[in-house]
């Protein structure tokens, strides 16, 4: 194990190469039986509260459709004007006979993808979600495997997909953060689409229906994203909000009722937004530390933030903040500058509140055959770490 220190701003690092300690929540709590805070920037859990243990994500199952739909218009796959049937299994399971959520949509009817996008995220419609899972994929079941080989490709590992609406099945399940992690996925990738959530209200067939997202209202800022409900699992809710320059995710499931989930998810929001400070420690490009490559041009690389590095801070906490370095040894080139190599741990009172990936800040190519012997001999006498 290789340990140096350096002084940032009175913060001491050590870099070295071990497993991470687990992510763990500050002093709150909720009612909520399920629930996360992720820090949208660095995807850090800032708050844990069985958020990897399965459960039941009703309606918010469809941010998976969503990010699926937004994915396959991003790419030329679909165009907003084209046009999708309301089939009877759209219009009998999803419509307004079934007692859901819906747009009632006509059946046989032709609708634009987009109207049906907007359908899903202000109306919650389960007809609007059949008929694109339908357009898309021909069956819903079928959509479910894009739906399942998307959630791998982000990083889902407590997921599993089996229809478009998020309507109970025992097959179908997610976790608090795999919710947080779709979320955060949608709002990264698809900003041209994300401000939908923030409307108000949509209009279809003559019936004028509200955003189920009743934080939307209240002055936290909150723009986003959706909300589940079923007998069976209680109420719940995805939120963000970027009210103060930092953006946060917020997940809550199980609760009693729409007022207990409305007034939950605004003390978990609003303890995010105020309960951190912002310490800016690095500038962008500014090297938080150097790691060695084995064989390279050169000896060592930068290891640099995307862009300027700030730790949010717990107020009050004490023992507040030590941080570490971490990336895998050995490195070796070449090294393209922008390869994410490591990560940085910030820890209060023994907890890491942040996780913060790290590039490389230069290529670094092949070195000569003098530079590889001589880290060669290095390794063999003194072990690369």
């Amino acid at each position: 194990m290789r340990n140096f220190s350096l002084k940032v701003l009175g913060l001491a690092f050590a870099v070295f190469v071990a497993a991470l300690a687990p992510v763990q929540a500050q002093e709150f709590d909720t009612k909520a039986p399920f629930a996360v805070l992720m820090d949208y920037e660095s995807g850090t859990i800032l708050f844990n509260k069985a958020g990897d243990e399965q459960l039941e994500p009703a309606s918010m199952a469809k941010l998976m459709t969503l990010a699926v739909v937004f994915d396959q218009l991003q790419t030329g796959k679909l165009k907003p004007t084209d046009e999708f049937f309301i089939s009877e299994h759209a219009w009998r399971d999803g419509g307004a006979a079934s007692g859901g959520s819906t747009m009632f949509a006509e059946l046989n009817s032709k609708i634009p993808v987009m109207d049906l996008v907007r359908s899903v995220i202000i109306q919650s419609g389960n007809d609007a979600a059949i008929a694109l899972a339908e357009g898309i994929a021909g069956s819903e079941l079928s959509f479910a495997q894009l739906m399942n080989r998307l959630g791998q490709e982000i990083g889902l590992t407590g997921s599993n997909f089996v229809n478009s609406t998020g309507l109970p099945d025992p097959a179908q399940y997610s976790t608090a953060r795999d919710l947080a992690t779709i979320a955060r996925f949608i709002i990264a990738q698809f900003p041209e689409y994300y401000p939908i959530f923030s409307e108000k209200e949509f209009t279809w067939n003559k019936i004028r229906q509200m955003n189920r997202n009743s934080l939307l209202e209240i002055g936290i800022g909150v723009d986003g994203l959706k909300t589940g409900h079923t007998e069976a699992a209680g109420y719940g809710e995805v939120v963000s909000t970027a009210a103060t320059g930092r953006r946060l995710i917020a997940v809550l499931h199980g609760l009693k009722s729409m007022s207990e989930r409305t007034e939950e998810a605004r003390k978990l929001v609003t303890w995010g937004t105020r309960g951190f400070e912002l310490v800016p420690v690095f500038a962008e490009g500014e090297a938080v530390a150097h790691a060695d490559v084995y064989g390279g041009s050169a000896a060592q690389v930068a290891l640099v933030g995307k862009t300027a590095i700030d730790l949010f801070l717990p107020k009050g906490a004490q023992n507040c903040p030590t941080a570490t370095v971490s990336f895998r040894a050995p490195i070796r080139p070449p090294v393209q500058k922008g390869q994410q190599l490591g990560q940085l741990n910030v820890m209060c009172n023994g907890a890491v509140v942040q996780v913060t990936p790290l590039y490389a800040g230069e290529d670094v190519g092949e070195g000569d055959i003098v530079r590889k012997a001589t880290d060669a001999l290095k390794e063999l006498a003194l072990g690369w770490l």
